[in-house]
């Protein structure tokens, strides 16, 4: 079978955009994906910086994360490492980089988390990416869906992955959609 693909340009940065080839999902054909890699993200760098503001947002402020010289002198890492709830939340933009939310759902939210296991610290300045694997599709209401992902975050240079996570969306119908779109 011959996947629909578009072009898109993405924001990767305030700066930075690029081209990337994504999968063309619909709510018609998504369920033709169960059991597919749905695509891979470009690669973040995740810097001392990102550390800190996301200490910052949270205040977790443990000292493995965002005390560089002590994290240097007595983590078994040698260094910071990335909180993993971090990692967790990269999840949403490099999915959307990815193209998860089909092109004709007027929203796709969080539903929720089925599983998550944090296998590998990501070490400060380290790049990760993401892939996506869709799991399942279950229909609801007005010809909403439910989709099921295992999320890979991958670290550049390590076996092990960052984060292995199934999450959950809900994907809304647009307009010209309709209800009818679910099967």
């Amino acid at each position: 079978m011959t996947e629909p693909k578009q072009t898109a340009l993405l924001t990767v940065s305030s700066h930075e955009v690029r081209e990337a080839t994504v999968t063309k999902l619909t709510l018609s054909n998504i369920s033709d994906f169960v059991g597919r890699e749905l695509g891979v993200s470009d690669w973040m760098t995740v810097d001392q910086s990102r550390i800190n503001q996301f200490a910052e947002c949270t205040g977790d402020h443990q000292w493995i994360h965002v005390d560089v010289d002590r994290a240097k002198r007595e983590s078994p890492f040698r260094g910071p490492v990335a909180h993993g709830y971090l990692m967790l939340s990269l999840i949403a933009p490099l999915a959307m980089e990815i193209g998860v939310v089909p092109t004709d759902a007027a929203a796709g939210f969080n539903y929720g988390l089925d599983k998550v296991r944090f296998p590998a610290p990501v070490k400060a300045g380290a790049r990760v990416r993401l892939r996506v694997v869709l799991m399942g599709v279950e229909p609801k209401d007005a010809g909403q869906l439910v989709i099921k992902m295992r999320n890979t975050l991958e670290i550049e240079g390590s076996d092990k992955p960052a984060l292995v996570a199934e999450t959950l969306a809900l994907l809304v119908p647009g307009k010209a959609a309709g209800s009818g779109a679910a099967r």
